[in-house]
């Protein structure tokens, strides 16, 4: 992969990771309930969770891509139509002003593991990755290149809850975050839109 497929699927990750959802809540709630350091293993243990997916998805594309050659026109056509369902998602989130974050209790010991988990169950979590990553899987791909996606992932995923926990955690741009929370869907549906163009035309 080049230096710009790379930072293309940094900017990806990242958009992916700041997006507000029970992960973020989840991140919220221990960090609230049980202090910053619940917090931050709860965000590491979902790095891991998303670092995990993310690796089994490219390395899964990169084995359907050789065995089928005409599976990448399928994965960019149904990678576009996953990036139209997920930034319509955002965007009617975004108008439903009486929805809320939801946030899920824990006490710290089950901290990491419920972190890893709502990363590894979460289904829009496996759409997306089909999504962001088909464009940037080839055939054949050495097993090091799905190694160093999924640690990507993982870093941008883990790097943002953590930072989340430790830095923002009891100060006004959490609640910040929280009350515009349906300003950065709409911008994330918007953005997915736009991914989705630029997939179906073959520009990204």
């Amino acid at each position: 992969m080049s230096l710009e497929s790379w930072g293309a699927l940094t900017l990806a990750l990242v958009l992916g990771a700041v997006s507000p959802g029970p992960s973020l809540a989840l991140v919220l709630r221990n960090t609230m309930v049980g202090g910053r350091r619940h917090g931050i293993v709860t965000g590491l243990g979902h790095g891991i969770g998303f670092g995990v997916y993310a690796f089994t998805t490219s390395a899964a594309l990169s084995i359907a891509l050789s065995a089928h050659s005409s599976i990448q026109e399928l994965l960019r056509w149904g990678g576009a139509a996953l990036l139209i369902w997920i930034g319509y998602s955002f965007i009617r989130k975004a108008e439903d002003a009486s929805e809320q974050l939801e946030y899920h209790s824990s006490t710290e010991s089950v901290g990491f593991a419920q972190g890893f988990l709502v990363a590894l169950l979460n289904p829009k979590i496996l759409a997306w990755m089909l999504a962001i990553y088909a464009p940037f899987v080839k055939t054949e791909a050495p097993i090091h290149i799905s190694l160093a996606m999924g640690l990507l992932a993982t870093c941008t995923d883990a790097g943002w809850y953590i930072m989340v926990a430790a830095v923002l955690s009891g100060t006004d741009a959490i609640v910040a975050l929280r009350s515009h929370a349906h300003i950065i869907n709409r911008a994330m549906g918007v953005l997915m839109l736009l991914f989705a163009g630029l997939l179906a035309t073959g520009l990204l």
